[in-house]
């Protein structure tokens, strides 16, 4: 077993093309949630893997709002990696065990006093579970059943599809403005590549949270459905993109998002130090703890 906030893992995503997965037997929607699965479970995320449909479901249980640790972000690479190396998996849904929050993105408390070591091996998480995510050999569905701030949205994002609960209540967004936080260019590259450039520059700016219908006007959800329908449609979704051939499906995400993932590559060093000399300004802590007490107030 790792211990916590090991990353025992390369600094490139999955290489690309590699032999395709082909399903056992032709994929229903139907399928996916009634065969067998194959479980693992970790502290904070759960894994059952389905042999027959060869789809897996990863569902976020970090309460209270499945924020991004590096206890989360470490579980959240092997789990991934896992999957990847697995012949029998060839898509994967992500989703909440937690209600009213998909994830509330990276966790404030990692950020706040702590060691330059500290800041370097969280926010090589951070890029590593972005490498892995968006660079993924796999078919990946979000299913967004709460809340989604931050780098909760990045997730999101970084999938293939965004199907979000049919609820005005819920937002999502990379409101990192809000906080006095600029979202690194990475966030802001996926985040164009979803929605387009006009769109993310006024969104960025603002730091905006967009309420789901919003969300999906904007297309930053492909999908809104109704909370009982979500687990149907990600079936029917996935079952729609297994059908065709792995490899050139894989090819074309590869020629579609390889760009911005060499671009982190090449720069993945000169990224941490700028994480590091911008959240270890004094600024930037004082705003950080002013956050953390208005939640423990909220909370209280």
């Amino acid at each position: 077993s790792v211990p916590p906030g090991v990353l025992p893992l390369c600094h490139q995503p999955p290489a690309w093309g590699r032999g395709a997965r082909q399903p056992p037997s032709p994929l229903q929607p139907s399928g996916l949630l009634l065969a067998p699965c194959r479980t693992f479970s970790n502290n904070k995320i759960l894994v059952e893997l389905n042999e027959s449909s060869g789809v897996a479901m990863m569902k976020f249980k970090s309460p209270p709002v499945n924020s991004l640790s590096l206890d989360f972000l470490t579980e959240f690479c092997i789990s991934l990696e896992k999957l990847e190396n697995d012949r029998a998996c060839r898509g994967v849904i992500l989703t909440s065990a937690v209600p009213k929050i998909f994830s509330s993105g990276l966790d404030i408390t990692e950020m706040c006093g702590k060691s330059t070591e500290h800041y370097t091996e969280f926010w090589r998480a951070v890029q590593e579970t972005w490498l892995r995510l968006y660079g993924s050999n796999m078919v990946t569905v979000a299913v967004v059943n709460g809340s989604s701030p931050a780098g909760g949205c990045l997730l999101a994002l970084s999938c293939d599809y965004r199907i979000m609960v049919e609820n005005p209540k819920f937002s999502i967004g990379l409101n990192e403005a809000q906080l006095g936080i600029v979202a690194p260019f990475w966030f802001k590259d996926t985040f164009v590549n979803v929605v387009g450039h006009r769109v993310a520059e006024r969104s960025l700016q603002l730091g905006s949270l967009h309420p789901a219908p919003e969300a999906h006007k904007i297309g930053l959800v492909d999908e809104l459905v109704p909370e009982e329908k979500l687990q149907e449609k990600a079936a029917a979704v996935m079952a729609q993109w297994l059908a065709l051939p792995d490899h050139a499906r894989q090819l074309t995400k590869s020629m579609m998002r390889k760009a911005v993932l060499d671009r982190l590559v090449a720069h993945r060093e000169e990224d941490i130090q700028n994480f590091i000399s911008f959240i270890s300004k004094e600024s930037i802590q004082k705003s950080l703890r002013m956050y953390m007490e208005m939640l423990k107030k909220k909370k209280s």
